[in-house]
């Protein structure tokens, strides 16, 4: 009876032990990954300059933690004749680093560069 105890006790710790490191695991930043098409006639400087004002925003933003931006593959939807080529990704502190975002002065800033070159782009936001 008390190996049936211990154990039944050793395996409810682990069980807690397991859901606590999930936790503590589990992220509260926000992903926000774009992926981009650029209009016809964009130069590759152009593009260079987006990018690196995307690398930029962490030094204008404070809750934006990182920037990716080199795309290693780029998934276009099939029968669709937008070419998304490049992805941008951005790591929020939090929510409200993300809503905070929106029409701020390093957002504004950045668009200058992004938006006139920017064909489409298909944005996700995901977070745990």
């Amino acid at each position: 009876m008390k190996k049936i105890l211990t154990s039944l006790l050793t395996a409810v710790l682990l069980s807690l032990g397991a859901t606590a490191a999930a936790a503590q695991t589990a992220p509260k930043s926000v992903i926000h990954v774009v992926t981009v098409a650029w209009k016809e006639g964009t130069t590759p400087e152009q593009i260079q300059a987006a990018l690196d004002g995307a690398q930029a925003l962490p030094a204008a933003y404070k809750g934006i933690t990182r920037v990716w931006t080199r795309a290693l593959k780029v998934q276009n939807a099939p029968g669709t004749n937008i070419k998304r080529t490049h992805a941008i990704v951005m790591e929020f502190a939090d929510e409200a680093a993300l809503k905070n975002y929106a029409d701020s002065d390093a957002q504004k800033a950045w668009y200058k560069l992004y938006l006139p070159i920017r064909e489409q782009s298909t944005t996700h936001d995901i977070t745990n």
